[in-house]
């Protein structure tokens, strides 16, 4: 079978694909995870790896395409009130969790209204818009806002609003109950064994509430600490799929090229994976609006794009990535420009002091990124050194706000409400967290028109707001974005339907079935 490349623009297409009753149902597929996950009870942690897992033990009310249009989950159905304050969603009748217990609204009030507004803190603050979260039957929700907050619909993927078990979990101490060791959720997998270290095996739910699905009898998620033997893995035929970033960017080419592989970068729209350098604004040189300028200037960002990243990926032209909505692409220039950094340079109080650049402890490409930027800070005059740490040091310098600049990516959850404007709000600046406001930028008047854009029911108004404010934090420039990021899924051809959403293999594996 000849190599085969899909893009977002030819997913459409492949999505009408159906297997054939019989013989193209069943098997088993292999897939690397990397790093192993912390825990699979995505209700208390959300980071990438326990989310590509859990993503098929626990669902949500919604899926979403690659757009960012809702499709039904849980719910089968939903109304939003003219008004924007009411949120009725019809749940899917005949749903049962992993233990045979029946699934019913009672338990997505008390997952939404309980269990993650105390386990969830990116969720939370999304729920400070609910007033009142109600269940007038077993098969209806009703949200009821206290004021109209814009991205709602856009909150209910699995890993942002996982509904849990309320019979498990009603009354226990949530963050040390010991079902989290087992996961009970109501998605297409059942979790049946973890080996630490080396495998996590999932199994058909057999009682799906969706007749035929899934189509795989199980799933194996193998745990392969080195990158290279990932690769191998894959060569040899251990596993069948890797996912995003599993292994070293100079390896996709190779890994590509092999018969029956397919490769694609679609599945991200939803994450928006943004990269970019922190700048301490806190202290030090970083708080010169022109030495930050000079900063943005200096970096060759395309040549991280051909040679690191393969031309996976985008140049960032601000804070939003273009995959998220309210996307403005005509902001002010952040190109790579050597003199102009220099001219920044000399207007600047930089006085030669040595920066510490964090690279990303992630692996090799992120190492030599690092390693590239530097060379581009030096050639337009500044003096730094690169600091190595692993990733609880990173976390730990990043969270203490203990370097001047230090590679960083994060999710943007498909409108700025949710996944961007944490990142630039003044009320987000804490010490203790590499996830939040870590540069320290503060501008009042940007904060306001973040809180008007939110609050707005309309997409134009919206849009309007959301131009204006990448504008004005692109002028500031409290960081050096860098890359939309291409993680590229590699995998065997007769895998077919492996990414139907916008957060791809997640929660694509429902779907998924192997062409014999």
């Amino acid at each position: 079978m000849m190599n085969k490349v899909i893009t977002p623009l030819v997913l459409a297409a492949i999505l009408a694909t159906t297997p054939a009753t019989g013989q193209e149902a069943g098997g088993t597929l292999n897939l690397v995870i990397q790093p192993e996950p912390p825990s699979l009870m995505m209700g208390i942690v959300q980071n990438g790896p326990t989310q590509m897992v859990a993503g098929d033990i626990y669902e949500s009310l919604l899926r979403y395409d690659s757009d960012l249009n809702p499709m039904p989950s849980l719910a089968r159905k939903w109304e939003v009130s003219e008004d924007g304050l009411t949120y009725t969603f019809h749940l899917q009748e005949g749903v049962k969790w992993h233990d045979g217990e029946d699934f019913t609204a009672e338990d997505v009030v008390f997952s939404a209204d309980v269990f993650l507004r105390e386990t969830h803190p990116r969720l939370r603050a999304t729920l400070d818009y609910v007033e009142s979260i109600k269940a007038p039957d077993d098969h209806t929700v009703v949200f009821k806002l206290r004021e109209p907050f814009g991205p709602f619909l856009g909150t209910f993927e699995a890993g942002t609003m996982p509904i849990v078990p309320k019979h498990i979990y009603e009354g226990t101490d949530f963050a040390n109950n010991e079902m989290n060791n087992t996961p009970i959720g109501t998605g297409p997998f059942k979790f049946n064994e973890w080996q630490r270290g080396s495998y996590i095996h999932l199994v058909k739910n057999e009682d799906y509430y969706i007749e035929g699905k899934p189509y795989l009898d199980e799933v194996y998620y193998h745990v392969i600490p080195d990158a290279a033997s990932r690769a191998v893995a894959y060569e040899t035929g251990t596993v069948d799929v890797l996912p995003g970033g599993s292994v070293e960017n100079f390896d996709v080419p190779r890994l590509t090229e092999l018969p029956n592989t397919c490769v694609t970068d679609a599945g991200w729209e939803y994450f928006g994976p943004h990269s970019w350098m922190w700048m301490n604004n806190h202290k030090g040189p970083m708080t010169d609006p022109n030495t930050r300028k000079a900063v943005m200037h200096a970096l060759d960002r395309q040549f991280a794009l051909d040679a690191l990243w393969n031309g996976l990926g985008k140049l960032a032209t601000g804070p939003v990535s273009s995959s998220t909505r309210f996307h403005e692409a005509d902001t002010p220039s952040i190109a790579y420009d050597p003199d102009l950094a220099r001219e920044y340079l000399e207007k600047s109080s930089y006085n030669g002091e040595t920066l510490q650049l964090l690279p990303l402890p992630y692996g090799e490409t992120w190492q030599r990124w690092a390693e590239a930027a530097r060379q581009n800070l030096i050639d337009v005059g500044f003096n730094v050194e690169l600091v190595a740490t692993d990733v609880a040091g990173w976390n730990q310098r990043v969270a203490d706000w203990d370097f001047d600049l230090a590679f960083t990516y994060l999710y943007q959850y498909g409108d700025p409400a949710l996944g961007v404007s944490r990142t630039y709000v003044e009320s987000n600046i804490a010490k203790g967290s590499p996830w939040n406001n870590v540069a320290g930028y503060r501008n009042p008047e940007v904060d306001a028109l973040w809180e008007q854009a939110a609050l707005s029911t309309s997409d134009e108004t919206r849009q309007e707001l959301y131009t204006e404010i990448q504008n004005r934090i692109v002028e500031d420039v409290p960081v050096a974005w860098l890359l939309e990021l291409g993680f590229p899924t590699i995998y065997r051809c007769n895998v077919q339907d492996l990414v139907t959403t916008a957060i791809g293999i997640n929660d694509g594996l429902r779907d998924a079935w192997i062409e014999q």
